[in-house]
């Protein structure tokens, strides 16, 4: 017997169902993305291994654990895309964006890789989207984006279970002073820390204040506050924030532990945690990355993002209940008796299908009986029937199979009923020529 496949570990298919949510939160983002004057970008799905070691940080977890690294023929290193952010910025930087109007407003929807620890919401292949807006330094940016993600929250009928968690990192000089308090804090207590902190101590101490390990978690509850080591300008641009999320009515709740996984950040941290199972289902997160660009290479340019998991979202809509609307529900099933009712049946499809009647046909050899349960199964509203009879008189008989009512109709009138039955408002029509060549 021949092995049966199954997917790599950690890798889902996405099937038709999932697609729905898929094609609907793709819809949400593009709206909202475009009512904010966000553009689409789409990077290479692996960059040069470079490329993210130097913009993650090589202390951070992706670098040290969990990157898909490997070499071309030529024995350069590549690494699947582990996050959307370093992508954009190299792009930002490879393209002369900077001569661009800035800020420079842009956004992706994309699938990327870690090599992670499954388990609920969380896949080695995952989808992100995400916002990002480089030129500009101003704390009404980082509450526009704020709003943006909890907008988008509520389009897909689940902001009510998130609570935005806020903080401030301050500036990487700010932050030098404070890692030293917290070298001489954590001196000694090395053995109460987790397996991933006793590295991170060395590396991005910084990351034992937000380590989920309980006994991590009470070192961190008595660790020195950062906000006490932070410079002026940063707990200014914090309030200022804060201010303006308090006039646009996001709540949030200051979170002094939040510092996020990745060393470019500065300054606004930020991410959408559930209401009851806290960071453990977080489904998003950002903040600024100010000196980002300058270490990619760039000139000195401020920048704010925000990326969120589909898979994280899809999940939860799910437990919410959230139902989306689907377009690959069937309008009409075509059904026919005979080679020459067969090629009428060809005919009828092709003209039905270009006037916006989402159709399918039965071109097997089954019988009528066979075809309309067939019919059944894929829930048209309606079945157009053309037999031996039909195709010497030129007509067809189109069956409401909801209500088991039918009319014999003439051939050349059957689209224009079925578009009269169905009504505009639900055809998905499609006009080819529309693309301009001017």
């Amino acid at each position: 017997m021949s092995q049966i496949f199954q997917t790599a570990k950690g890798v889902h298919d996405i099937l038709p169902e999932d697609h729905e949510f898929h094609t609907f939160i793709k819809k949400v983002i593009r709206h909202r993305g475009r009512q904010a004057g966000f553009r689409r970008i789409s990077t290479p799905i692996f960059e040069y291994t470079d490329v993210f070691v130097r913009s993650i940080g090589e202390g951070s977890d992706i670098v040290t654990k969990e990157m898909y690294t490997f070499e071309d023929k030529k024995g350069r290193s590549l690494t699947l895309k582990p996050e959307g952010t370093a992508g954009v910025v190299r792009s930002y930087i490879q393209n002369g964006m900077n001569q661009w109007p800035q800020p420079v407003l842009l956004y992706y929807f994309e699938p990327h890789f870690r090599y992670d620890r499954p388990q609920k919401g969380r896949y080695r292949q995952f989808w992100q989207f995400g916002f990002e807006i480089i030129g500009e330094s101003d704390p009404a940016l980082d509450a526009q984006l704020i709003q943006l993600a909890n907008a988008i929250h509520k389009d897909l009928g689940i902001a009510h279970i998130f609570e935005l968690q806020l903080n401030t990192i301050g500036t990487k000089e700010s932050r030098k002073d404070y890692v030293g308090t917290l070298q001489d804090y954590y001196a000694g207590k090395e053995r109460s820390l987790c397996e991933d902190c006793k590295v991170r101590i060395n590396k991005n101490i910084l990351r034992l204040l937000d380590c989920k390990e309980e006994d991590c978690r009470i070192l961190a509850e008595l660790a020195p506050p950062m906000k006490d080591y932070l410079d002026k300008e940063s707990r200014e641009f914090h309030d200022e924030l804060k201010e303006y999320l308090d006039e646009i009515g996001v709540k949030y709740v200051e979170n002094p532990k939040l510092v996020r996984g990745l060393d470019y950040y500065s300054k606004t941290v930020f991410e959408f945690w559930d209401k009851n199972e806290g960071a453990q289902n977080a489904v998003g997160g950002g903040g600024r990355y100010d000196g980002l660009i300058e270490i990619m290479g760039g000139q000195s340019t401020p920048a704010v993002g925000y990326a969120a998991g589909v898979d994280r979202l899809i999940a939860n809509m799910k437990r919410e209940k959230v139902r989306v609307p689907s377009k690959d529900e069937l309008h009409v099933f075509v059904a026919q008796l005979g080679r020459e009712a067969k090629k009428k049946c060809l005919v009828l499809i092709d003209r039905l299908r270009n006037s916006g009647i989402k159709t399918m046909g039965a071109l097997g050899k089954g019988s009528i009986n066979i075809q309309l349960k067939l019919a059944d199964k894929f829930k048209v509203t309606y079945t157009v029937l053309i037999g031996l009879t039909e195709v010497r008189e030129g007509t067809a008989i189109i069956r409401n199979m909801k209500k088991g009512t039918q009319e014999k109709v003439k051939m050349e009138k059957v689209v224009d009923r079925l578009i009269k039955l169905i009504g505009e408002q639900n055809l998905d029509k499609y006009t080819p020529g529309e693309v301009s060549t001017q």
